[in-house]
């Protein structure tokens, strides 16, 4: 700019801005639009490349981003089993009226795994991208951990299809947990459940072991 203008007769002038002056208003305009431009332009360069990224880290998101159910027509049916674990932990006062039978509601143990059992059955109904598949055996275990104030509970499943059968493992676990402080909470509010993880998973693609 002070280049060209060594080279021109320039008559410089301050001009208020926004004071109605019309060429000051048109440089004003031009400004405006010229980095609006950039503005919308860099803001689709940033939603492309996460749309990219998403795509590449997550199977069910579409080539738009949206949320899409995944298309596993042409796998092969393969046998595939899944292992997963919670805890629910508690005082040492509730935990004993679980022990003795004594809670009001029943047997809590046995109606935890009955419950976990019955909503593995139901995870695609509950999860809406999950592929509703032919469970072969679902099993749940719950043992009581008195050094833990805690019930352990150990949910294994297995499947011949076309997509892993982890999500049963996981909702009879959650489910079962759940349950428990259910049929618990006239006795203690403050019960916690906490670790619900995928402890193992074989066939597919890939393995995997906590």
């Amino acid at each position: 700019m002070d280049a060209l203008a060594a080279q021109q007769s320039v008559n410089w002038q301050w001009v208020k801005g926004h004071a109605g002056n019309p060429l000051n208003e048109l440089a004003d305009s031009i400004a405006f639009k010229e980095s609006q431009s950039r503005i919308s332009q860099k803001t689709d360069d940033l939603a492309g490349e996460n749309i990219t990224r998403l795509d590449d880290a997550l199977s069910h998101v579409d080539d738009t981003g949206n949320a899409s159910m995944v298309d596993v027509s042409s796998k092969a049916s393969t046998f595939r089993a899944a292992k997963a674990e919670g805890w629910v932990h508690m005082k040492p006062s509730t935990l004993a009226l679980i022990k003795d039978n004594a809670i009001e509601k029943g047997d809590v143990l046995s109606v935890a795994k009955v419950a976990g059992i019955m909503a593995s059955k139901k995870t695609s109904d509950l999860i809406p991208l999950c592929h509703p598949i032919p469970v072969n055996k679902v099993s749940v275990e719950l043992s009581i951990n008195e050094s833990k104030n805690a019930i352990h509970v150990i949910s294994e499943a297995s499947t011949n299809g076309k997509t892993g059968i982890e999500m049963e493992a996981l909702m009879a676990v959650s489910i079962s947990c759940l349950t428990i402080y259910d049929m618990c909470k006239s006795a203690e509010r403050t019960i916690k459940i906490d670790g619900v993880r995928l402890l193992k998973k074989t066939g597919g693609k890939h393995n995997y072991s906590a």
